[in-house]
């Protein structure tokens, strides 16, 4: 067919222009137009979220982009997740039970400033050929098998209609499509959320100088990891950016904490004062700082199509957003953008998609939906610290074993191994919802106050080697065997979690694990060392 382009992508933010160079790359002569709303350059500290990445996403960025150069001269290396559990109202950051690592993971992450990102990310897109125009808004979009016909307007103002063989639609939370063709499914998983950049740096480390737990991060880097105040039902973030700002976060279960009580910076502050009074005290001095306040009301949801064999798809914010409590959103960026690269590389070079495409769509959401277990009623859970570091664990470990580590080694868009490991990723799905289940009960059994202390992540050799695994380079065969293996060893884990569940709870219901439930630990055998110890009371609820 004869069209203007050969791909127009409809946004221009993280999504967007991170297809736009995956596609220049993989196929140097595509036509590819580029339509952005904001004008850049874009503020430093954007008003965006999504600044903290985790494995995949990093690794999408570093190496599939290969902007790795960018990252470590101008953003910030990620000492990992960290997780502070309620203790004495939170007044004392060195009363809390600690989760996290002070190891940098081989499967290195990052934070990232999106202001900063995306002006580079326009930058590379238009060295490698791609025509990015800021400014200029979608007006219109009538999709034809035969060419798709748009409209926008630039910068200037004026209008132009255009055609192309592959819509892209990367418009984030506006969902030009999704909208347009009823594709919208809501989820299980009501939250809300409000965030606000300060422009200094805040760093955990300054709120106490208390020797032992000093101590424990001599070189005073906690202020790089991605930080979890937790509490029923609640976390608060702290995420350093390059360019000097703080991000700071609220996100809350909306049947827990009601979303009026921080719909504005002054009520978000005052919230921050009632819940975390200590890092309130930190940040009160620096209202005059405040850069920005943004809120997002039920942030979760889904779609029913992602991929469409009429050449159109719909990527990042555009298709579904999970929850920012692992920082997954560039993880997802990073499988739609690469699903979208193979199908439009294909039918560039006339190969059939049609039933590519639907393979894809549900790949993705199997992925999806998966993953969406670990947030779906889960919230309540967030102040128990035993609970929750076993959660941890295993949710670290199911992301691993399963999405990281198939995409690190570029089996997300082979069909074939998709065959040879559906059973294994059927069951390690299975798994996962029975272990979010049993958490979710053990916490209704009671939530104990924890003593102060630190769970090294990294001390668990079977978590430090399944993260250091992505780094191999391994072929079809060894990857199916490994998948395989993986997903026994989440077997086993499962059983421990479940086995330790029960010696402390005998009434637990353990029918999902009876055939596979440990007396011991034994590959989380560190674990037990680490794991908090109660003091007596119990975390106030909500």
């Amino acid at each position: 067919m004869s069209t203007d382009w050969d791909v127009i992508i409809m946004g221009g933010g993280l999504a967007g222009l991170s297809l736009a160079i995956q596609l220049a790359r993989a196929r140097p002569q595509t036509r590819i137009l580029v339509l952005e709303k904001k004008a850049h350059p874009l503020p430093e500290a954007a008003h965006k979220v999504g600044e903290s990445s985790v494995e995949i996403g990093a690794h999408y960025f570093a190496d599939v982009l290969g902007i790795k150069e960018h990252i470590l001269r101008d953003e910030l290396p990620k000492l990992g997740l960290r997780f502070f559990f309620p203790s004495q109202g939170n007044q004392d950051i060195t009363s809390r039970f600690e989760v996290g690592t002070d190891t940098y993971f081989p499967a290195r992450s990052y934070q990232l400033d999106r202001g900063r990102l995306e002006n580079f990310l326009g930058l590379e897109a238009a060295r490698l050929g791609v025509t990015f125009l800021s400014g200029a808004t979608t007006r219109d979009v009538q999709l034809d098998r035969d060419g798709h016909r748009l409209t926008y307007s630039d910068a200037a103002g004026a209008e132009h209609a255009v055609t192309t063989r592959w819509a892209v639609d990367a418009s984030g939370r506006a969902s030009l499509l999704k909208r347009r063709l009823g594709l919208q499914k809501k989820v299980g998983h009501q939250a809300n959320a409000v965030w606000f950049r300060f422009s200094e740096k805040i760093a955990i480390d300054d709120w106490t100088e208390q020797p032992d737990w000093q101590a424990r991060n001599s070189d005073k880097t906690r202020w790089l990891s991605t930080n979890h105040l937790m509490g029923i039902g609640y976390w608060v973030w702290l995420i350093p950016l390059g360019s000097g700002s703080t991000s700071v976060g609220i996100v809350v279960d909306a049947t827990l904490h009601p979303f009026e009580g921080m719909s504005s910076f002054d009520k978000a502050m005052a919230w921050i004062a009632a819940h975390e009074p200590q890092c309130a005290r930190m940040l009160e001095p620096k209202r005059e700082l405040l850069q920005d306040f943004r809120m997002l009301k039920d942030y979760s949801y889904s779609g029913t199509t992602a991929f469409h064999a009429d050449r159109w798809c719909c990527v990042g914010e555009a298709c579904a957003f999970l929850d920012p409590f692992y920082s997954p959103g560039s993880d997802y960026i990073a499988i739609g953008n690469t699903m979208t690269t193979r199908l439009i590389v294909d039918d560039l070079a006339g190969v059939d998609i049609g039933e590519t495409a639907g393979h894809y769509n549900n790949i993705y959401f199997l992925l999806f939906d998966n993953n969406l277990m670990l947030f779906e009623n889960q919230y309540p859970i967030y102040g128990n610290a035993l609970v929750m570091s076993f959660k941890i664990i295993w949710d670290w470990a199911y992301y691993w074993s399963v999405s990281c580590t198939i995409f690190f080694h570029n089996r997300l868009t082979d069909l074939e191994m998709f065959v040879k490991i559906r059973r294994s990723l059927k069951r390690a799905g299975r798994l996962n919802a029975s272990i979010q289940r049993l958490l979710r009960q053990w916490h209704e059994l009671g939530v104990a106050e924890a003593a102060p202390g630190f769970l090294d992540v990294a001390r668990i050799p079977v978590m430090f080697e399944l993260n250091r695994g992505l780094t191999d380079q391994i072929d079809a065969a060894q990857f199916e065997s490994r998948f395989i293996s993986q997903v026994e060893q989440l077997r086993r884990i499962a059983g421990e979690i479940a086995g330790y569940a029960h010696r402390l709870h005998p009434q637990l219901n353990m029918g999902d694990f009876l055939e596979f439930k440990a007396d011991a630990l034994d590959l989380l055998a560190p674990l037990e060392a680490m794991l908090p110890t109660p003091t007596g009371r119990t975390v106030a609820p909500v």
